[in-house]
């Protein structure tokens, strides 16, 4: 792959690894971009290479428009990921990011593109289940804080901090949007293993929403719940990336992964 490739916008805190067997892309959740993947790129092994995908209008693309539209972020993804999937590769991806995951593989089959080795899936309810709570993308700012202090996903401290609000609000608002304008579509399941994730303690998504992930695949798939709440993926991350780095190497059959002693 080109040297240049790693100043592409739609991916952040890329690491050079030559030896890279995998490559592992990362989608966010709502309201949030790659910096959330920034410390997987010291705990993951050598031979994956981590490369956590950044949507527009957040971080260093914060002066680009907001995706509003399920079909608009997978039709650009699939452009703009196209040159790195010269090597075999995964997707993981949190809650919205499940979900952009899910779509854009639906995406690269029907573009018959290349597909990943292993979807990973966290936090978020089966795509064909509908919401049963009220759309939060156009709530009053009053009402729309109280639900992010609900969603335990955003420091009491930040949320008080009116000036930071104001510029992460348009952000939250079109990532909900997105989420709650996304129309489900009956396709053929996947062949590919699926490892699905929870938080114990995550009152927004059951098991039971979970396990209904296992009907978009025909290869081998389990449900794994995690200590922590609807962001487990933080509080319980070393937990999570042993699972993730324990599948890959058993789909490919890695020899023994050597530890990343990078700083």
């Amino acid at each position: 792959m080109d040297e240049d490739l790693k100043l592409e916008p739609w991916i952040a805190y890329v690491q050079q690894r030559p030896h890279a067997r995998l490559r592992l892309f990362c989608f966010h959740y709502a309201g949030a971009g790659a910096s959330v993947f920034r410390d997987w790129v010291n705990e993951l092994p050598q031979e994956i290479g981590i490369h956590p995908v950044q949507l527009p209008g957040r971080e260093n693309r914060f002066t680009e428009p907001l995706f509003t539209e399920m079909h608009l972020v997978v039709t650009a993804l699939e452009r703009a990921l196209a040159p790195y999937f010269d090597l075999p590769f995964a997707f993981f991806g949190h809650s919205m990011g499940a979900l952009i995951a899910f779509e854009l593989i639906r995406r690269l089959r029907k573009v018959k593109g290349p597909l990943p080795s292993y979807l990973f899936v966290s936090g978020r309810r089966a795509p064909q289940l509908p919401s049963s709570g009220e759309p939060m993308h156009n709530l009053p700012r009053s009402e729309l804080m109280k639900r992010l202090h609900e969603l335990e996903g955003m420091p009491t401290e930040l949320l008080a901090q009116e000036g930071m609000m104001d510029w992460l609000l348009p952000i939250i608002r079109a990532d909900f949007m997105l989420c709650e304008k996304y129309q489900y579509a009956e396709e053929e399941p996947f062949d590919l293993p699926l490892t699905v994730f929870g938080g114990a303690d995550d009152s927004h998504v059951d098991p039971t929403e979970l396990a209904a992930w296992f009907q978009h695949t025909r290869g081998s798939c389990r449900l794994l719940i995690l200590p922590g709440n609807h962001f487990f993926l933080q509080t319980a991350r070393k937990q999570l990336i042993k699972v993730i780095v324990n599948d890959i190497r058993e789909l490919i059959s890695f020899r023994p992964l050597a530890t990343n002693t990078h700083k």
